[in-house]
């Protein structure tokens, strides 16, 4: 999971253009810099839940540069947008993706900005957003059922590092299948 914050941690993504054009930017790189399995767009700082097919550091700058690019482009903006650097946490197996695809669902929720995840527009969590699998053996069980897919393969072999693939990052086998998150139906 990557976390990156606003410059002085300012709200900037109160201000709805500056939220749809990140949205608008996420899916730009989506596949030729990451894959993207889950995200949402706080005020101040954003969590990205990614498979990079490059470097995890050009991916973030592909987001991070690539943002604020189109922000002085299109919205004729100067200011300083983001904190330098980012914070990564490596995901260790299902049980871990899980808690982190709730972390990221419930966090606009856990800040008052919401009810409910799926009510916040700038969350993977609402309705409309199209998102690729997580890899195989990484799929935690509240996704399962939303793809359809049956359960992940095993784990790969932990090496001596402790890290699975000694360390790479773990990446899809083959071409992402998408997620679609579908309006729930009320009664």
């Amino acid at each position: 999971m990557i976390t990156t914050e606003t410059w002085q941690r300012r709200a900037l993504f109160r201000n709805e253009p500056w939220a749809k054009l990140l949205i608008d930017t996420l899916y730009r790189y989506r596949a030729s810099a990451y894959f993207l399995h889950e995200f949402v767009i706080m005020p101040e700082h954003i969590h990205l839940l990614i498979t990079p097919t490059t470097s995890l550091e050009k991916a973030v700058q592909f987001v991070k540069g690539g943002f604020s690019y189109r922000v002085k482009k299109e919205l004729g903006s100067n200011m300083e947008i983001w904190q330098k650097g980012f914070q990564d946490q490596r995901i260790r197996d299902a049980a871990d993706c899980d808690a982190h695809v709730n972390y990221i669902r419930e966090n606009p929720v856990r800040k008052h900005l919401c009810e409910r995840p799926q009510d916040y527009p700038y969350s993977s969590g609402h309705a409309g957003f199209e998102l690729d699998a997580v890899p195989q053996g990484l799929k935690p069980r509240a996704l399962e059922a939303a793809s359809g897919a049956p359960e992940g393969a095993p784990l790969q072999s932990v090496r001596q590092t402790g890290e699975p693939d000694g360390g790479n990052p773990i990446r899809p086998t083959s071409k992402p299948v998408l997620i679609r998150r579908n309006e729930e139906k009320t009664a």
